[in-house]
């Protein structure tokens, strides 16, 4: 499942070379043959990649992950009520499983169902909000193409319910799978979009994700990502946003680790008075890996970012935390805050991370930090004299770390599954840790 650092580079092209994309329109699969033949030769990347140095030695895209066909059956998923629900399924979409929204306002079509002209219009802004030099792997997601989603928002359309896009894999399912989700967010429209990816099987999947995101000008888009599927998954993810005049981004991504969990949430803020909250949640037990990079780009005058990263990592697990903030030149009166803090639960689990701020421009007032430390014993001889075991007391501390977090995700049914998956996580952890 690893690679050592003396194994020769896998080329992406030589992974697996499937012939696909038949089904889409033209203009997107001929977006799909460019990528093709631009990664040929290209390698994975490897320990001298400076933005995988750690993350490396876990990427393996086996011969023997080929991309998943379409399955038969009924998917097996969880049951979300109050929302519209899209089914991705082994990385196709699953229209007979969804219950899409049919109402003015908003549009759900598979990419091979797109006409000519919207099928065009799609081409020319896939691939716009990633920088692919530090998101290698979303390059092979293009080029691997099957199908994908455009959601589309009319101008001051409201959302009633939350979209909320599930990405299964199937019981005794193997391979590979690239789902590709855009939205296009019109001006003045708001709509909360949840996307969860869930695994029932216990084969090695590689999932390479990719969604895009514009907001027009007073959009307003909230985001939650959940990624709690068993630990056999290595999912490769990237979410790429652009923020027009006056519109807000905000996100809440929760995850737990796996073999390899990954991903680069890229928001680039381009119209004045745009506003982007990156909250985050990592969470990693027994040898897993999880590696989050963001990247916030400042391009224009007086817009704002925040963004709190946390996490949790037991036994003898690995978390990495990357975060930039760039300030542009011509981004004056940009105020951007970046806080990263961590909490080991193992003195075995490490954790790196990594804050950086480049600004280019003088009035402007940022600030970033990040903290590694380990619980508080002065908190939990507190607890422990008043009659709490040490345990509990431990528990309490943990969830008390990320509660804040977790009481910003704006759903109900959302922050109950996540604490009592966080309240299982951490009593395990330290049950494993007494042993």
């Amino acid at each position: 499942m690893t690679l050592a650092h003396k194994t020769p580079l896998t080329p992406l092209d030589d992974a697996f070379t499937p012939e696909g994309g038949k089904q889409l329109p033209a203009p997107l699969k001929s977006l799909r043959d460019i990528r093709s033949k631009a990664i040929t030769g290209m390698a994975l990347p490897n320990r001298r990649t400076e933005n995988w140095k750690y993350s490396s030695r876990y990427l393996k895209l086996d011969p023997e992950l080929a991309p998943q066909t379409q399955a038969t059956g009924d998917a097996d998923y969880r049951s979300v009520e109050g929302v519209y629900r899209l089914v991705i399924r082994n990385g196709l979409v699953d229209l007979e499983s969804s219950a899409l929204p049919t109402g003015d306002g908003i549009d759900i079509r598979r990419f091979a169902d797109l006409d000519d002209v919207t099928a065009q219009s799609v081409a020319r802004k896939l691939d716009t909000t990633l920088d692919h030099g530090t998101t290698q792997l979303a390059a092979l997601n293009t080029a691997r193409l099957e199908d994908g989603v455009l959601i589309r928002l009319s101008a001051d359309t409201s959302v009633d319910q939350p979209v909320y896009i599930q990405y299964v894999t199937d019981a005794g399912a193997s391979g590979s799978n690239y789902p590709r989700v855009m939205v296009e967010a019109g001006q003045g429209s708001k709509m909360t979009l949840v996307e969860e990816y869930i695994s029932n099987g216990d084969q090695p999947v590689l999932v390479d994700s990719v969604s895009e995101l514009l907001l027009d000008d007073s959009a307003n888009i909230t985001y939650i990502r959940l990624c709690m599927d068993p630990a056999n998954v290595r999912h490769i993810g990237a979410t790429g946003v652009k923020v027009g005049a006056n519109a807000r981004f905000d996100s809440h991504c929760i995850g737990f680790g796996g073999d390899l969990r990954r991903h680069d949430l890229q928001v680039r803020l381009e119209g004045q008075g745009g506003y982007a909250r990156l909250n985050g949640i990592a969470l990693t037990q027994d040898r897993q890996h999880y590696d989050n990079h963001t990247a916030i780009d400042h391009v224009v005058p007086n817009c704002d970012s925040d963004e709190n990263y946390r996490c949790l990592a037991a036994d003898r697990s690995h978390a990495i935390f990357n975060g930039r903030i760039h300030i542009h030149p011509d981004a004056q009166q940009s105020h951007a805050d970046m806080n990263n803090k961590n909490l080991l639960l193992s003195t075995n689990a490490e954790i790196d991370t990594k804050p950086e701020l480049e600004i280019y421009a003088d009035d402007v007032t940022c600030a970033h930090g990040a903290t590694v430390g380990q619980l508080d014993e002065g908190s939990l001889f507190y607890l422990t004299s008043r009659g709490i075991d040490r345990d509990t007391a431990a528990t309490m501390l943990s969830m008390a770390f990320v509660h804040e977090l977790v009481g910003q995700v704006p759903l109900e049914d959302i922050r109950e599954a996540v604490n009592t998956r966080l309240t299982d996580f951490i009593e395990a952890s330290f049950r494993r840790a007494a042993e």
